[in-house]
């Protein structure tokens, strides 16, 4: 089992910055893929990014690209997102997932790819 943590959230108003963190314990974390999914009052939880067992391989959604990244440090077990020029849209519950990865370059980009969960931490933007 892998037990994930999230923190870090909070209320920002629009074009600040976050940074959430997720914290692993259990089983060891170096070889899971993980990934940010988020879900808004109202809709269906989405993929927001993802990265490979080392970090070496990312990928976003296509409404965070180029705003929001991934980052790892497996000597800590963590991961992080950090989540810039933050939008009202952004306005979520988000979670860290994670799940064994067969090669160092899988990146997991759908929701059931992901057997662990995190509880989920909110994230609001205001205008």
């Amino acid at each position: 089992q892998v037990q994930l943590v999230e923190s870090g959230g909070g209320s920002v108003e629009a074009g600040g910055s976050l940074r959430l963190s997720c914290a692993a314990s259990g089983r060891p974390f170096s070889n899971h893929a993980v990934g940010w999914f988020r879900q808004a009052p109202g809709k269906a939880r989405e993929f927001v990014g993802g990265c490979s067992r080392s970090g070496g391989s990312t990928r976003y959604a296509d409404s965070v690209k180029g705003r929001f990244t991934i980052s790892r440090d497996n000597a800590k077990n963590m991961v992080y997102l950090q989540m810039n020029s933050l939008k009202p849209e952004d306005t979520a519950d988000y979670y860290c997932a994670s799940n064994y990865a067969p090669t160092i370059y899988t990146v997991l980009s759908t929701s059931f790819a992901y057997e662990y969960w995190g509880q989920g931490i909110q994230v609001t933007v205001s205008s």
